[in-house]
């Protein structure tokens, strides 16, 4: 079943008694033990490498670069189906590191294509555009997608993240840039915001069609541009918005942004979480980890209801996806109350599939409510 929701004129749901729902995969999966904090200096960066455009993007280096015989191989921290942290610092990735090559797919018609923002820094993205009737007859809409993961696994690169874009682009008839930013632990949050913030001011070089690459100068309707997330992207396409009100990117208007179960958090459970605190407190733990600069889970960075520039949000829509199971749920429609209450002057709408858990449509691309899903992102960026 699907609920719907909008901002305006509707009643504010107080988060205080909601029914207990099922279990997060992300944050479920890490043990009682998780720490608190872990010696991120000794961490390894094993990105994917800065390369030229020539060449195909690969995936992290493998594992055997270790020395087997070595005390220091061993686990320190086991974050499956996550990751592994070694003693000596490296980081395994056990999700999200398959890539598949930019590519003509031949059921949506998308082509896609990989380049490199910051060679320094490993920032990359994977553009795509609808070639079924190319060249367009006039420009298309822009949708700046941020992939999800804990801030920790995935890349645009990856078979969920470039089938789900390939779909985005051709139903929505628009321009897509995923973004590969660097990722926790190596580099803590929040890495990954101001990664995506070069990203899209690298999107906004083409204003003027003077940028590197062709298919944003030739054919991305910049007074139309949509910022789509899910999880950890979510969070970061919440942050771009704020951003991009604060300091503006000449000739870029945002539209909208799409939230997919956003992962937000916060000290004070709400909702299901005040019967749910093992999690809860795997949660708290889990920030901790990808951001262990932080203050607690008040930083703005994961709580937007702490953040001041909240009200700054510079797009006049919000879709909000939520799933009934997750236990980022009730952030999800409180992150709607917060924005009414701190000035923004918008439209917020709240999307609710009761009876599917955190990114479902991940892991079932194929079942009817990632198709329901999907129809919930695209009608939203072809009614901006």
């Amino acid at each position: 079943m699907i609920r719907c929701s909008r901002l305006s004129g509707h009643q504010q749901v107080k988060y205080l008694n909601v029914p207990t729902k099922s279990n997060f995969p992300f944050m479920s999966l890490i043990n009682h033990s998780f720490p608190l904090s872990l010696p991120l200096k000794a961490y390894k960066p094993l990105l994917i490498p800065s390369r030229k455009l020539a060449k195909p993007i690969q995936s992290t280096p493998p594992v055997s670069t270790m020395d087997s015989s070595s005390t220091e191989s061993e686990v320190a921290y086991d974050l499956s189906p996550i990751l592994k942290v070694y003693k000596n610092g490296h980081i395994e990735r056990l999700a999200g590191e398959d890539v598949v090559p930019p590519c003509l797919d031949p059921t949506t018609k998308v082509e896609s294509n990989d380049v490199v923002i910051s060679e320094e820094d490993g920032i990359s993205a994977r553009l795509f555009i609808p070639k079924t009737n190319y060249p367009p007859i006039q420009k298309l809409p822009l949708v700046v997608y941020v992939h999800g993961g804990g801030f920790c696994i995935e890349t645009p690169f990856s078979a969920n993240y470039h089938n789900v874009l390939n779909k985005i682009v051709s139903m929505a008839n628009v321009i897509a840039v995923s973004v590969h930013y660097r990722r926790a632990p190596e580099h803590p949050v929040p890495t990954a915001h101001e990664d995506s913030w070069v990203a899209l001011k690298w999107v906004a070089s083409h204003v003027d069609g003077n940028g590197p690459h062709e298919w944003l100068n030739n054919h991305a309707d910049f007074g139309k541009v949509f910022f789509v997330g899910d999880s950890s992207g979510a969070n970061i396409s919440h942050y771009l918005g704020i951003r991009i009100g604060t300091e503006p990117l000449p000739g870029v208007k945002l539209q909208g942004i799409v939230l997919v179960h956003p992962y937000f958090w916060g000290a004070e459970p709400i909702g299901s979480e005040v019967n749910r605190l093992e999690e809860v407190a795997r949660a708290h733990k889990f920030w901790r980890f990808v951001c262990p600069n932080t203050e607690g889970s008040d930083d703005p960075v994961i709580n937007p209801g702490k953040d001041p520039k909240l009200g700054k949000l510079a797009c006049g829509r919000v879709l909000v996806c939520v799933a009934g199971k997750d236990l980022l749920r009730d952030r999800g429609w409180y992150y709607k109350e917060l924005v009414e209450k701190n000035g923004w002057c918008g439209v917020a709408e709240v999307a609710e599939i009761e009876e599917e858990n955190h990114a479902f449509h991940m892991f079932n691309p194929s079942c009817e409510n990632a198709q329901a899903l999907l129809n919930q992102i695209v009608s939203f960026i072809t009614q901006g």
